[in-house]
Parts: structure tokens; C-alpha cells; sequence
């Protein structure tokens, strides 16, 4: 897979689907979550309120993903994944790299060779950003897939140089 990294706003970047990392309720929040449903319009809310009315009555468990769509955003599909909130006390490292991995399945099943991630968990949910970036690089390198590209969203200086030093280990 080829891994790209990019500073910028998700919401602009063409891919055939764009990471939300939504908030577990899926119908929208501050952050990432409250940018793609701005610009996604009412159609992305009426697709999440449809999944919540059918297959996830209870919201979106922290590291699965599922798919609805992308709205008037640039993009076929967004899939959605709630990240774990950082915890200090609690190793959730696990989690998060599920939320990677649940959003390579879910764009596989979609027939998606592109796929604009942003970091997942390193804002309001307070996962350390160099931790975060390094855990999205790693697990997107070490996921069997057949998305042919992974765009690596930063919307900050620090998620970029994160992002720059986790694919410059690969080569390693």
C-alpha cells in the first residue's frame, strides 16, 4: 500500500472514502466528527440515524467502523470509527489500531483503493499525537488490504511531523 501523508483539511481531499472519527452516538460532534458533517450535509446525518435505527441501536462500539454516504463531501464514502479515549491507567493501544484496521475491512468490502484518514484519537480524546501517528502508520504497513492508497490527513504541524517520522521508520 502506499502511504502518503498530507497537511490539510479531510473534508477537501478526493479519495473513493474518508475516516470520520466519530463520536460512538454517530450523530456528529465537535472535531473531524462536526467538520464531515458540516460538509457532508443532512445526507451523511440521515445515513448514521439509519444505521442507529437498524444495525447499531447502540451507536458505534470504540474501534469497529462501518460505512455510510459521503454526502457532498468529495469522497464515495465516509467510515465512521470511534477511537478510544487515552487513557494513562489502561493500555488501549489495541483499540486504536483496530479502528485502522475495522476501516481497511470495511473499505474492502466497499471496493475502495483510496482512503484519507485523519488522526484518530490524538484530539479531543487526548491520545498523544506522536503515540496516535506511529500506531496509524504501523498498523496501515502490517494490514492485508486491497486499498491500494492511505492518505495520512494531518490537520496540525505536529500530526504531519508524526505522520513524516512514522513513514520514514519504514524504510528502516
Amino acid at each position: 500500500m502506499d502511504i502518503r501523508v498530507v497537511r490539510g483539511d479531510i473534508t477537501t481531499i478526493e479519495a473513493d472514502a474518508i475516516v470520520n472519527a466519530a463520536n460512538p452516538s454517530l450523530l456528529g460532534g465537535g472535531g473531524v466528527d462536526g467538520a464531515i458533517h458540516r460538509a457532508g450535509g443532512p445526507e451523511v446525518l440521515e445515513a448514521c440515524r439509519a444505521l442507529r435505527a437498524t444495525s447499531l441501536p447502540d451507536g458505534l462500539p470504540r474501534g469497529q467502523a462501518a460505512a455510510t454516504t459521503a454526502g457532498r463531501l468529495p469522497a464515495r464514502w465516509v467510515i465512521h470509527t470511534a477511537g478510544p479515549v487515552f487513557s494513562r491507567a489502561q493500555d488501549r493501544s489495541g483499540t486504536l489500531a483496530d479502528c485502522y484496521r475495522n476501516c481497511l475491512a470495511v473499505a474492502d468490502e466497499l471496493g475502495a483503493g483510496s482512503v484519507a484518514f485523519p488522526t484518530i484519537s490524538a484530539g479531543v480524546y487526548g491520545w498523544p499525537v506522536q503515540d496516535a501517528t506511529a500506531i496509524a502508520v504501523d498498523t496501515l504497513a502490517t494490514t492485508p488490504t486491497r486499498v491500494r492508497t492511505a492518505i495520512l490527513v494531518a490537520f496540525n504541524d505536529a500530526s504531519y511531523r508524526g505522520y513524516a517520522r512514522a513513514v520514514a521508520a519504514l524504510g528502516d
